[in-house]
């Protein structure tokens, strides 16, 4: 009897349809990844198992006994567990690490109702211990950068008790080391009989634990691929259509130079460097988590402080104080955690795919504070088109698309308006194979500005730039094609 059975799964969402009938099986001990463009249903999927959603139809079974969850407490207590890709709600500013940890304890009627501070960090070193991570348990969990927070959600969830573990993305913001880490721990779940559901759009990470990967597409389960699993089959399945060569042919830096910086130095500790951004040239940093990538680019936009060095835009001395400066002058930028710093709460106004789009241009728009909802829906429009978003319409919330369509979404927001320079922060975080091209053909189809982009995978750098630099210890140095450019990445990847 298997674990998990689901049979002939639907959910509709008005006249979109999620899921058409989803089947799949999974045993105890077995690592299944479950690979999907973003738009297949897997979201949906994961939130009727933990206990977020209802299904409109089929079933769904837990080790042989009816399983419909009618929350995520109520699914955890019946031994599914998931930890999702955003980690808004893992914790709250002004809590600190080891709080967070220990939040369902402190929801739990059982627990007492005095703790004591030393109770609380034992209890919680204890939890990172058992998930073999490394936190400061005394720091604000405001302050935790995206790995951290990601940290602090698995090793929550792996103290509860659970047969079976959903995890949606994540090492999508973790280091090379940190992710095998995970995966060590994982593979000693799965030797216990735990069963484990992997979402992720990196093959790498599906190679180095999946033992089988199931294929979503249009709301149904497509194709089951078994270890060795063979990726190009499967995400041709994925997308249905043959994979394009992944490797842009690389221009040659001819236009202008549109930026520079000379001396540079992010960390007054750290050595100067120089870097020249072309007209028309997509360049990719890559490095390790922490090497400096989210550091550089907040310096050029105005969020982070030089340590020493000069900056100049289109040959004029260019040192913003803050990033409406930044943009005044021509340049733009999507930040790393795109629910964090680009998306309206799902409960304000303002939160639809138009007004997402329109938001940084409201002053230049409508100067004289009177919104005219025309131009914002033309501008939707065209975005939907361009960049092939998924969505009802120009009105729908940003907050009811997948991953990939709200990061199309927010590109948009910056394609609505010349710039001269485009900053992007780990742009395909979390975004499937078909949205990722999507993406990085708009991005190359700009001639009339750099772009600068921040990843901490070498793939993706490889995928998307006509020229790559690595930076380590917040300096950047060049990686030549070839051998030098084939060095640098494995020493990354590493």
């Amino acid at each position: 009897m298997p674990l998990l059975h689901i049979e002939n799964i639907t959910r509709s969402f008005g006249s979109t349809r999620a899921l058409a009938g989803a089947d799949f099986s999974m045993e105890r001990g077995e690592i299944v990844a479950l690979m999907g463009a973003n738009g297949a249903g897997k979201s949906t999927l994961v939130k009727i198992l933990s206990g977020v959603l209802p299904a409109d139809g089929g079933m769904v079974s837990l080790d042989g006994r009816a399983f419909a969850p009618r929350s995520p407490a109520e699914a955890a207590r019946a031994g599914v567990v998931t930890v999702h890709q955003s980690t808004d709600l893992v914790g709250a500013a002004g809590l600190t690490v080891a709080d967070a940890l220990l939040l369902n304890r402190f929801a739990d009627r059982s627990t007492p109702f005095f703790v004591s501070r030393a109770g609380i960090r034992r209890a919680a070193q204890a939890m990172l211990d058992a998930a073999g991570f490394s936190l400061p348990l005394d720091r604000d969990f405001g302050d935790l950068a995206s790995a951290d927070r990601q940290l602090v959600a698995i090793a929550r969830a792996l103290a509860n008790r659970a047969d079976l573990l959903i995890l949606d993305e994540p090492t999508a913001s973790l280091s090379g080391e940190e992710s095998r880490r995970l995966f060590d721990i994982l593979l000693r779940l799965r030797q216990k009989g735990l069963a484990i559901l992997y979402i992720s759009h990196r093959t790498a990470d599906l190679e180095a634990i999946a033992d089988r990967a199931l294929v979503m597409r249009g709301g149904r389960v497509v194709g089951t691929f078994s270890r060795p699993i063979d990726f190009s089959s499967a995400i041709e399945t994925m997308i249905g259509r043959r994979l394009d060569a992944a490797r842009p042919d690389a221009r040659p830096a001819t236009g202008p130079v549109i930026f520079e910086m000379h001396n540079a130095r992010l960390l007054p500790t750290g050595a100067p460097f120089d870097l020249s951004l072309h007209e028309g040239e997509v360049v990719a940093v890559t490095g390790v988590l922490g090497a400096g990538k989210s550091r550089l680019l907040q310096a050029i936009f105005g969020v982070a402080a030089l340590a020493g060095g000069q900056m100049f835009l289109d040959g004029r001395p260019y040192r913003p104080k803050r990033p409406a400066g930044a943009i005044a002058a021509g340049v733009a930028m999507a930040a790393e955690d795109r629910h964090r710093s680009s998306l309206m709460p799902p409960a304000w106004p303002g939160n639809s795919l138009s007004a997402t789009i329109s938001l940084p241009h409201l002053a230049k728009w409508y100067p004289h504070g009177f919104l005219v909802g025309g131009r914002e829906r033309r501008e939707a429009e065209q975005a939907i088109t361009r960049l092939g978003i998924k969505a009802a319409g120009p009105l729908a919330s940003v907050w009811s698309l997948s991953g990939g369509n709200q990061q199309k979404a927010v590109i948009a927001r910056w394609e609505a308006e010349p710039s001269r320079l485009l900053l992007l922060d780990e742009p395909f975080q979390g975004v499937d194979v078909g949205a990722r091209h999507d993406i990085i053909r708009a991005i190359r189809a700009r001639s009339d500005r750099a772009t600068l982009i921040a990843t901490s995978d070498p793939e993706e750098a490889y995928e998307v730039a006509d020229r790559i630099l690595v930076i380590d210890r917040h300096v950047l140095r060049p990686a030549a094609d070839g051998a030098a450019l084939s060095s640098a990445i494995q020493g990354i990847s590493a």
